[in-house]
C-alpha cells in the first residue's frame, strides 16, 4: 500500500477497523451557491439531514429530502426519492447520464440533486477510506503548499462505474496526516475545478471525520477563489453504525 495513504489511514481510524464495520452516518447541514445556481431555492433556516452510507459499496440514504416525509436512496446506477413508507415518488436509472451536456448553472431536478447528493455525502463520509476500494489507483503526488505549511497529497483515480465527481480527484493531508483539502473538477457541472477545505475534526468511536467542509471555485496556480463558495457543509452528529464483531467477541 502506498505509505502516505497507510498513515492518513492510520490517522483517520485504521483500515482494519473500518474493515468491520457497515455504516457511518452524520447530521449535515448544507449551504452555498452552487444550489441556487442549479436553480433551486434554500430554505432559511438552512435545514438539517440525517446521511447513513455504507462502508462496502456506494450506497447512502439521507433524509429528509424534498419533503418531510421523504427520503432519497442513492446507487451509482440508480438514484430515488420515496416516501418513509418506502413508496417510489421518483426514479432515475444511470443518473450520471442525465448530466450530459451540463454547464455549472445547467438547472436541476429532484433527482439531479438528489445523485449529487448522494455520491458527494458518501464521499465525505469515507474519505480517506474509499481509496481502498477496488479498483481505485492511487499515487503521491507534489505537496501543496498553504501558508507556512506544507500538505502532503495523494490522487486517486477511480474506475469507471464509481460515482464521484470525477475521475481523477486530489486528497492533501498535514503533518498528522489527516484531511486538509480535497480537490477534483465538477464533470457533472462542466467540469469546473474546485478545492474543498476540510477543518474541525472530531472523534466518533475512533474514527475522525472534518466537521466543517467549504468548497470554492478553484482558480489559477491551483488556489481557492475565496470569493466564489460553491458548497458549504456542517457536520455533526458522526455514528458509527453496525459494528461487525470481532472475531472472538460475545
Amino acid at each position: 500500500m502506498n505509505e502516505l495513504l497507510d498513515s492518513a489511514l492510520q490517522a483517520h481510524g485504521r483500515l482494519d477497523r473500518w474493515s468491520r464495520l457497515d455504516k457511518v452516518g452524520a447530521t449535515i447541514v448544507s449551504g452555498g451557491g452552487l444550489l441556487p445556481m442549479k436553480g433551486i431555492e434554500l430554505p432559511s433556516p438552512l435545514p438539517a439531514t440525517a446521511v447513513i452510507a455504507t462502508t462496502r459499496e456506494q450506497c447512502a440514504i439521507i433524509s429528509p429530502f424534498g419533503q418531510p416525509d421523504w427520503r432519497m436512496v442513492f446507487r451509482p446506477e440508480r438514484v430515488a426519492v420515496e416516501t418513509t413508507a418506502g413508496i417510489v415518488v421518483q426514479e432515475r436509472r444511470n443518473p450520471r447520464a442525465a448530466f450530459a451536456g451540463h454547464a455549472l448553472t445547467t438547472p436541476w431536478d429532484l433527482l439531479h440533486r438528489a445523485y449529487f447528493n448522494g455520491y458527494a455525502r458518501w464521499t465525505y463520509l469515507t474519505t480517506p477510506f474509499l481509496m481502498t476500494m477496488p479498483g481505485v489507483e492511487v499515487a503521491e503526488i507534489a505537496p501543496w503548499q498553504e501558508g507556512t505549511e506544507s500538505w502532503r497529497g495523494l490522487r486517486a483515480r477511480f474506475p469507471d462505474g464509481f460515482a464521484g465527481h470525477s475521475t481523477e480527484q486530489d486528497f492533501c493531508f498535514g503533518e498528522d496526516f489527516l484531511l486538509r483539502r480535497h480537490d477534483y473538477r465538477l464533470e457533472i457541472g462542466g467540469g469546473v475545478a474546485v478545492a474543498q477545505y476540510v477543518s474541525d475534526i472530531v472523534e466518533a468511536q475512533g474514527f475522525r471525520f472534518p466537521a466543517k467542509r467549504r468548497a470554492y471555485v478553484r482558480g489559477p496556480q491551483l488556489h481557492a477563489i475565496r470569493d466564489l463558495l460553491l458548497i458549504s457543509m456542517d457536520l455533526s452528529d458522526f455514528q458509527v453504525l453496525d459494528r461487525v464483531p470481532e472475531r472472538g467477541a460475545a
